[in-house]
């Protein structure tokens, strides 16, 4: 099983002390933490794409392009890229571009994203929410299987044999589907073959198990090999070296972010009553200490019938920059080996 984190590069003040890093600082902080987690042997970074006044991650892959300098191993992705609202041709260009600058590192999340503002933001009607994705994801793997592309449809203006360049490196440039809830994502992630990164921020992960089914009997009747047919999760999550301690931690951060989308959906306040079921031995967050967090995405692991990666989403509760290093660290020198060494 693959160990990695995803980042939004949030800007939020800390909960506890008030206190807001400026942007500049942010990135700079970012770009230490992706380093970390290369030389820990973490085996990939994400980093989210938003359009909102508290994240830096509107532009995934100029931040992933300049971490690719400072590292050797790693691998980079999308957590997500939002396709909707993108032109699959530089969408294909920018990842393409990344994947040279890494020498064969690059990788993204294709979905829709769970937040709205882009549509508005670049002109899109969101009536148009499915049908954009659709027709934006047939003509991004079509631009992957081949240098020049015939192609037309409703929402960009049609290919007609024109070159898109550059080529990646690696062929094919490896392009996963993230998904939410939604049945018939996971049917159309397995019907095209491609790997599978489920979102899960709440609840309890083992009831995903029948979306995972439909992914993969849909890929079955498809063809698709079960090797091809991967399954990732993206989990909120953070490690610190006791239990209590990362409940702390983490808690102040997570209800501010929570509680904060909650009043634009309609959702009541985060509790910590509610904090802490979820970080419980069936609930979605993973958060404790190495022994705690290992033992949970061990039974998701085996509730879900095996996933091939699993990604750690910390950057939400706002934490300051040296305990989410020390997370970081931990995360690569025991929660991932002892994974590693329990599937072995």
């Amino acid at each position: 099983m693959q160990i990695g984190i995803d980042s939004f590069v949030a800007t939020n003040a800390d909960p506890v002390t008030g206190t807001t890093v400026s942007p500049v600082q942010r990135i700079a902080d970012l770009m230490e933490e992706i380093a970390l987690a290369d030389q820990v042997g973490l085996d990939h970074f994400g980093i989210g794409e938003h359009h909102r006044g508290e994240y830096l991650d509107s532009a995934p892959t100029i931040l992933l392009a300049a971490a690719a300098a400072r590292t050797k191993q790693i691998r980079f992705t999308s957590a997500v890229t939002v396709l909707s609202a993108a032109d699959p041709v530089r969408v294909f260009q920018e990842f393409a571009t990344l994947d040279l600058v890494s020498q064969g590192r690059a990788e993204m999340i294709v979905g829709r994203g769970s937040f709205i503002e882009a549509f508005p933001l670049f002109g899109l009607a969101l009536d148009d929410y499915d049908d954009l994705f659709t027709e934006k994801l047939d003509l991004l793997l079509k631009l992957r299987e081949s240098t020049q592309v015939n192609w037309s449809g409703r929402h960009r203006p049609a290919l007609t044999g024109q070159g898109v360049f550059p080529r990646p490196l690696q062929n094919p440039l490896p392009v996963w589907l993230g998904v939410g809830g939604t049945p018939a994502s996971f049917i159309r992630a397995g019907t095209l073959g491609l790997p599978l990164m489920v979102a899960i921020i709440g609840g309890e992960p083992h009831r995903f198990k029948p979306l995972i089914e439909l992914y993969r009997n849909a890929g079955a009747r498809a063809g698709h090999a079960p090797e091809q047919l991967k399954v990732g999760l993206h989990c909120l999550g953070y490690v610190a070296d006791s239990n209590q301690q990362a409940a702390d931690e983490f808690f102040p951060g997570y209800a501010q972010a929570f509680t904060a989308i909650g009043k634009e959906r309609g959702w009541p306040p985060t509790t910590r009553a509610q904090f802490d079921a979820l970080i419980g031995p069936t609930g979605a967050l993973h958060v404790g200490d190495a022994d705690h967090v290992v033992e949970k995405i061990l039974r998701v692991h085996e509730a879900l019938g095996g996933i091939d990666r699993f990604s750690f989403q910390m950057s939400v509760a706002s934490l300051p920059h040296q305990p989410l290093m020390h997370a970081i660290e931990l995360l690569g020198t025991q929660v991932a080996p002892m994974i590693r060494q329990a599937l072995a």
